[in-house]
């Protein structure tokens, strides 16, 4: 009986020996198993053949597990993901059948070895990284469309989904997704940037709803407007170059009423490209309208604002200096009241006085800088100072105003002009500037021998007291009128003009006139020399004579010849409108040379003069 059981062990150690050697070594069959565990637990001790170690059901257990888990992703993966990881793991041959012996023992429930699980392990890596660099251009594709807030339907995908290939056929994606990808590559820098701006556009437009505007819709308020459109830029325009505006005119009154000065009325009909332009007549000043008694205007600008109106005073340095004086006065019997600073009350104190002026007769621009002027030192003016020592300060600096910006002036410029003026010269001159004047009468006493044309326009005919002037001085001088100037130009060697303002553009404003003088004498080849003081320099800029002038009282033009009157009721006709302009606006391309107390300089230099003169203030 012994012996049996021993031969019978030997038979089932020489077949579980062979079984091993037809596997080659590398997995035992499951008859062997059975045999090993047998003879393992016979004999109490743990055997190791061949390499193969122990087995052990916890790793196999959650080898299982793993393998179980993968199978199920595969099998819910898109385009038929499990069929095509089987097809890699039988058809793709490796090296020494190494993934033929892992699938056997896969699909026999058998235990793997060391080699065979990091195998897998690798396997699992590559295919983990070949999915992640396939998802990558989906989720790139996704990123680019999230921003676009036009889009209604969302574009996700399922977790357990993943992007396929470029090869294989794609699953139930959106067609926005689908087509994404293909189109990428096609896009431009141009393209791109055309997208940035329609998405900025559109969240503009949704800014815009939000705001408050209903009327604007988001497609419509695609469309750039440009900014005027959006954002309109208005522009103060003075008042006195409203006149056609009825609001403008009402706040006028308003103002004029809360000073206590009369609105002046505009006297018969316009030209229609001036009719933003004030336009009154001499025969109803505005003095007329004032009840001296309860006025608040003093005696010495009611009496200054007649003279201006009647044109009495005329002239820009007149003017000027005109004002200067009656603000002096003005000065000299003010009284601080109780409970005030003098130089806050005096400030107050002149704007009424400004406002009756500038109806009597728009103010010119050297004017405009005198008051600057005057408002500035009243501001300068310490609280501590007393008010009779304040008043003698502000009157002193009157009076250096005038001497050096205008007196002062006048001497310098007519020593740069003079070194202009050669002997044998016919100098041409037009209307009564003071300033030439005063140049031609220093030139002839310096002994220089010269001969002046003094030119004329209607109808103020303002050369005739130049004319008077200059041959009360003893020198030649020839009068003719604007009309014959073509024919008197070619015997002309210089033209002397003077100037109401210098703009900020090197434009001259001047007497009505001045411009075509310019012109003509730009025909021929004549230099022409504009004298005028800095004070008369203006930051306003101008090109042409519409927009702001001045509008002189058109009953001069009538003429009374024989006892007859040409035009003596043209305000009762309604079709007829008259002109009588007061200045002009000559460009720089006409002028040579400006001669100015600081020197020679060109017309392009005034933003310079500006500039210096602000900087010193």
């Amino acid at each position: 009986m012994p012996d049996h059981t021993e031969g019978a062990r030997g038979a089932g150690e020489a077949q579980a020996s062979k079984g091993h050697q037809q596997v080659g070594g590398r997995y035992r069959g499951g008859y062997a198993q059975s045999v090993e565990k047998a003879r393992t637990h016979s004999t109490g001790q743990d055997t190791q053949e061949d390499g193969i170690p122990e087995e052990r059901e916890g790793e196999d257990r959650t080898y299982r597990r793993m393998v179980s888990q993968r199978r199920g992703k595969e099998r819910t993966g898109a385009g038929g993901r499990e069929a095509e990881a089987q097809g890699l793991e039988n058809s793709v041959p490796e090296k020494d059948g190494k993934t033929n012996d892992v699938s056997r023992a896969k699909t026999e429930g058998r235990e793997l070895t060391k080699e065979e699980k990091q195998r897998l392990r690798k396997e699992k890596k590559q295919k983990k990284n070949k999915e992640k660099e396939e998802d990558k251009p989906s989720l790139e594709t996704e990123k680019e469309k999230k921003p676009q807030p036009l889009t209604t339907q969302p574009t996700t995908q399922p977790t357990s989904q993943k992007a396929p290939p470029s090869g294989s056929a794609p699953g139930p994606v959106p067609a926005l997704e689908a087509s994404a990808p293909a189109d990428k590559p096609a896009k431009s820098k141009s393209e791109l940037k055309a997208e940035r701006r329609a998405r900025q556009e559109a969240d503009r437009a949704l800014k815009q709803v939000k705001k408050g505007e209903p009327g604007q819709s988001a497609t419509t308020s695609k469309a750039k407007a440009p900014p005027s459109d959006l954002q309109p830029v208005v522009k103060r325009l003075p008042e006195h170059i409203q006149a056609d505006n009825p609001e403008v005119v009402k706040k006028l009154a308003k103002k004029l009423e809360r000073q206590q000065i009369p609105l002046r009325s505009d006297y018969g009909s316009k030209v229609s490209l001036f009719s933003h332009l004030h336009q009154y007549s001499r025969k109803a000043p505005l003095t007329q309208l004032l009840s001296i008694p309860s006025s608040v205007i003093h005696p010495s600008i009611v009496r200054l604002g007649l003279q201006y109106s009647q044109g009495i005073v005329a002239g820009s340095n007149a003017r000027s200096v005109a004002l200067l004086h009656a603000f002096k006065q003005v000065i000299r019997d003010y009284s601080t009241p109780p409970n005030e600073e003098l130089s806050r009350d005096l400030v107050n104190k002149l704007k009424p006085y400004i406002s009756f002026l500038n109806q009597c007769r728009p103010l010119s621009a050297s004017m405009g800088n005198a008051i600057k002027y005057i408002k500035k030192e009243i501001s300068n003016i310490p609280s501590q100072c007393k008010e009779e020592e304040a008043k003698s300060k502000l009157q002193n600096c009157i009076d250096r105003y005038i001497d050096e910006k205008i007196l002062l002036a006048a001497k310098a410029i007519s020593k740069y002009a003079i070194e202009k003026i050669s002997d044998g010269d016919v100098i041409l001159v037009y209307g009564c500037s003071s300033l030439v004047n005063h140049i031609l009468c220093e030139a002839f006493e310096k002994g220089r021998t010269f001969r002046v044309i003094v030119v004329d326009s209607r109808p103020r005919l303002e050369g005739r007291e130049a004319l008077r002037r200059l041959v009360q001085k003893g020198i030649r001088c020839t009068y003719v009128l604007i009309s014959t100037l073509s024919y008197i130009l070619p015997e002309v060697s210089k033209v002397f003009l003077g100037a109401h303002a210098l703009l900020a553009n090197g434009y001259v404003m001047s007497r009505v006139g001045t411009s075509q003088i310019a012109l003509v004498a730009k025909a021929f080849n004549v230099p022409v020399l504009v004298c005028c003081e800095t004070y008369k320099f203006c930051e306003r800029v101008q090109t042409d004579s519409f927009v702001s002038n001045e509008l002189d009282d058109p009953d001069d033009l009538m003429v009374t010849r024989k006892g007859k009157t040409q035009l003596e009721h043209w305000q009762h006709v309604q079709c007829l409108g008259l002109l009588n302009l007061v200045y002009d606006v000559t460009p720089p391309d006409f002028v040579d040379l400006v001669i100015t107390d600081l020197g020679m300089i060109p017309c392009t230099s005034v933003p310079v003069v500006l500039r210096v003169k602000n900087v010193d203030q």
